[in-house]
């Protein structure tokens, strides 16, 4: 049975904290006081205002405890209930307009229990609305149930005085089981969700990232919900233990409970109808909309779900779409793009630049006796059409894997792969370098993309988005390892073990093409790099850049830390950093990315160097004038057969007879599709 507690009317808005959670020497208002930063000046109600609240069907406990600005108008406090201490800024005859609607300033038909208005405020119809601070000029208007606990925690997950350890809120990233789960708190990256979710082995660092979280947010009771100044709230059902920035607009949301939504002037956030979100941080500038569920989960800035999608125990990175489908358990980084209802992304980490097609379904893992598998995918990962992958599976950066149900988990450790299920042959099939042979306008245009559409105000961590970068090009230097020892057929093709979990053959295509392209790129990356690196610097000579470039001859270590690429050397100094207590709050980790960012030209300059000399087996000392002149010659030649794949890639859907035989005219074509001489990215890259 429901166990219904009964109290006296007259406490109805008061004792919002038991006393025993009261620090000495304070009431239950600290907290709102603390936090209210308005600035109004307030009074108590005249006998004028009293009659003219009363005649206008107000009521009040105690109005002793209504508290107005020196401009308040009573006139424009209409048929509402009043509960505890509630303080009322200005209130001017005018009307607020957003959006095409147009709501009168004024308190009406509301109970309003123990709550802040700011200046100018419209609320109208809203039947519950207690313990908040609300901003200036804020619109609330048709909301069945707005209200604040007294253990809010706005979507972080901690626990207040008094609350047993279970209470706390985890999400169970990469994992069904929970192996991986980690603490989500506001301001909460990519890179702290995959360093907090991969090195479990390290039990002391696991201690130190919960005693950070822990520390970011004070235990006491009594926090109020808070919406920022010219925040619009309309046509919402339940909202519980929000706070909510300025600017935001939520309009016809079914439930939103427990929840951080960041949002200013320049970053609007927007909640759209018939969503339900509970347990969870939205970032700057997203949006969700038509009837998202969303459970547990960090959403970064500029991200979006919308048009049905579920999102649970999982981490959106930033400038990432999520539409129509289901993603569980999972670790996303930057730039990720699933728009398709029948598309499904259980129990991974997938490292940004990603792309899901329709159909495709990333975790179909119940191929063993739990719910424990994972699959970790490299930037730039693109299974294509009803593609199914099993757990466990790996893949090096940039792969693209056709249609087709993949029996068996699948590690491949080689970049830029082209992976097929060849049914009829029995076997599986990978084309190492394929973007750059078939599909180099894609690979291209969606690195122009990601950078176009970062949009990013606060860049903690640099985000690296060219598809040749120190992690891709020493994935290429392993790649080289294994593809120069196999004994080819004579087209070129090998067979190799140990990439499938299955009997079946694994073949790899043309592997001479592969390796001449990898060796090209090396010797492109190192070249391009290094002449960035005179040109910006503005340097005179060969000898003031040879002085400029590293002494180092070891090729460096690199790690995706959400996005960011980091030194393996300076993530492991970071690990001791922060277990040696040398490094002591989130704050401070997220210094530290500022740091390698401001780094990162020099350590990759010094990486493409380095490699450079590898690829070409030279030392430092035979690194000369003419041979850079000859490099920038071949960096020419690779630019130019680039700027060729973009082009002739992008072609081919202009001369294939089955894309053009919807069009009757190449006219017609050029209207529907723009010309092909037009299109603005080839323009840019040729």
């Amino acid at each position: 049975m429901n166990i219904i507690q009964k109290h006296p009317i007259n406490n109805l808005g008061y004792n919002f904290v038991d006393k025993k959670y009261l620090p000495a020497g304070k009431d239950e208002y600290h907290l709102r006081n603390l936090h209210n930063k308005n600035g109004i000046g307030y009074r108590k109600l005249t006998a004028q205002d009293i009659e003219a609240l009363i005649r206008n069907r107000n009521t009040s406990d105690d109005w002793n405890k209504i508290f107005v600005s020196r401009h308040f108008n009573p006139e424009l406090v209409r048929n509402c209930k009043f509960h505890g201490l509630v303080r009322i800024g200005k209130l001017d005859p005018i009307y607020l307009e957003l959006h095409h609607i147009r709501l009168p300033v004024g308190l009406y038909n509301s109970t309003i229990i123990s709550c802040d208005l700011g200046n100018n405020v419209s609320i109208d119809n809203v039947n519950y609305l207690s313990h908040y601070i609300i901003g200036n000029e804020v619109v609330i208007v048709n909301v069945n149930e707005m209200a604040t606990t007294d253990t809010a925690k706005f979507g972080n997950g901690i626990i207040k005085d008094g609350e047993d350890e279970q209470l706390r809120t985890w999400m169970e990233l990469c994992n069904e089981a929970g192996g991986r789960s980690v603490i989500p708190f506001n301001g909460m990256l990519a890179g702290d969700a995959w360093l907090w979710s991969k090195y479990r082995d390290d039990r002391n660092l696991m201690k130190k990232f919960k005693e950070f979280t822990d520390k970011r947010h004070d235990k006491q009771r009594g926090h109020y919900g808070q919406v920022g100044d010219r925040t619009v709230i309309k046509n919402c059902k339940i909202i519980k233990d929000v706070w909510v920035g300025s600017d935001a607009y939520f309009k016809g949301a079914n439930k939103l409970k427990n929840l951080t939504v960041n949002s200013d002037e320049n970053r609007t956030s927007q909640i759209g109808e018939g969503c339900e979100l509970v347990n969870g941080i939205v970032g700057f500038g997203c949006r969700i909309f038509y009837g998202v569920k969303a459970v547990r989960f960090v959403m970064s800035s500029h991200s979006q779900l919308k048009y049905g999608a579920r999102l649970i125990n999982s981490y959106l990175g930033n400038n990432s779409t999520i539409s129509c489908c289901e993603v569980l358990n999972s670790l996303i980084f930057p730039a990720h793009e699933q728009h398709h209802n029948n598309s499904f992304l259980c129990a991974a980490v997938v490292m940004g630049q990603s792309n899901m097609a329709a159909g495709a379904t990333i975790g179909s893992n119940h191929n063993s006796r739990a719910a424990d598998g994972e699959i970790v995918a490299g930037r730039g990962f693109w299974p294509g059409l009803c593609v199914s992958l099993k757990h466990n599976s790996k893949f090096a950066s940039f792969t693209i894997i056709s249609k087709g149900d993949f029996p068996a988990e699948i590690n491949i450790p080689i970049p830029f792969c082209l992976v097929s299920n060849d049914v009829s042959n029995d076997k599986l099939v990978v084309l190492p370098g394929f973007w750059f042979m078939y599909n180099m306008y894609a690979l291209a245009r969606n690195e122009w993309k990601y950078i176009a559409r970062d949009r990013r105000t606060e860049k903690i961590q640099h985000i690296e988005y060219s598809f040749l970068a120190p992690d891709t090009i020493n994935e290429i230097f392993d790649s080289l390892k294994i593809l120069e020892k196999l004994k080819l057929s004579e087209n070129g093709s090998a067979e190799i073990k140990g990439w499938e979990n299955s009997k079946r053959t694994t073949e790899l295509q043309k592997i001479p093409q592969a390796i001449l392209i990898f060796k090209e790129l090396v010797r492109y990356y190192g070249t391009m790099e290094i002449l960035n690196h005179f040109l910006q610097n503005k340097m005179a000579d060969f000898g003031t850049l040879k002085k400029s470039l590293s002494a180092k001859i070891q090729r460096s270590e690199w790690l995706n830390i959400g996005g960011q690429l980091i030194q393996k050397t300076e993530v492991d100094n970071l690990k001791r950093n922060i277990k040696s207590g040398k490094l002591k709050s989130w704050v401070e980790l997220h210094d530290f990315y500022r740091q390698q960012g401001i780094a990162y030209t020099g350590d990759k300059l010094n990486h493409a160097y380095t490699s450079l000399l590898e690829i070409l087996q030279i030392t430092p000392k035979q690194f000369t004038a003419a041979l850079l002149k000859q490099l920038l010659q071949q960096a020419l030649d690779t630019k130019e057969w680039m700027c060729k794949g973009i082009f002739d890639s992008r072609a081919k859907d202009y001369s294939n007879p089955f894309r053009k035989m919807v069009y009757d005219t190449n006219e017609e074509m050029d209207k529907v599709l723009g010309r092909l001489e037009d299109n603005s990215f080839i323009q840019q890259q040729l």
